[in-house]
């Protein structure tokens, strides 16, 4: 088994309870944020292991996203161990590496990637390694983020 680090986010049912007595939290009402390093088979099988736990102590509570997935330049450079001037070169295309950085998924301050993306293409252009584990557990965070949107974009279709 290995050990998968990751974070999940939830919606409280009682979005009027208030939190702030809470160990964990992300600093939102109503909201609530849960760092967990878990033991598994497989990061997806830490993740859903861990969402099934939440729901059984917070019935209800629908998750609104899973990380690591969605990173800017400067979580980018926390995970892989370097300055975040340092992941701006890569990121504008000033490292000299083969193939362009990947485009973000959010434009805007701050820009947002894939984790996933960008550990790929670390591996690919420089002598960059992810720490044990990173590419697995973002990936599955990544298609549990993408179920959750999936929901949304089929609630967004049918508004009128």
């Amino acid at each position: 088994m290995n050990s998968y680090t990751f974070l999940l986010n939830f919606i409280l049912p009682d979005r009027a309870a208030d939190p702030d007595d809470a160990v964990v939290g992300i600093g939102q009402r109503g909201m609530i944020g849960l760092d967990f390093t878990r033991a598994a088979v497989s990061a997806e099988d830490a993740l859903r292991s861990a969402i099934d736990n939440v729901r059984a102590a917070i019935p209800g509570a629908p998750l609104v996203q899973a990380g690591p997935d969605l990173v800017g330049l400067t979580q980018m450079a926390e995970i892989f161990g370097f300055s975040r001037q340092n992941m701006r070169k890569y990121a504008t295309g000033q490292s000299g590496a083969p193939e362009a950085f990947p485009s973000p998924v959010v434009l805007g301050e701050p820009s947002l990637w894939h984790l996933a993306e960008i550990v790929a293409w670390l591996k690919l252009n420089t002598t960059v390694q992810a720490p044990d584990n990173v590419l697995e557990v973002s990936k599955a965070a990544a298609k549990l983020n993408f179920e959750v949107e999936r929901k949304r974009h089929r609630k967004i279709l049918h508004l009128s």
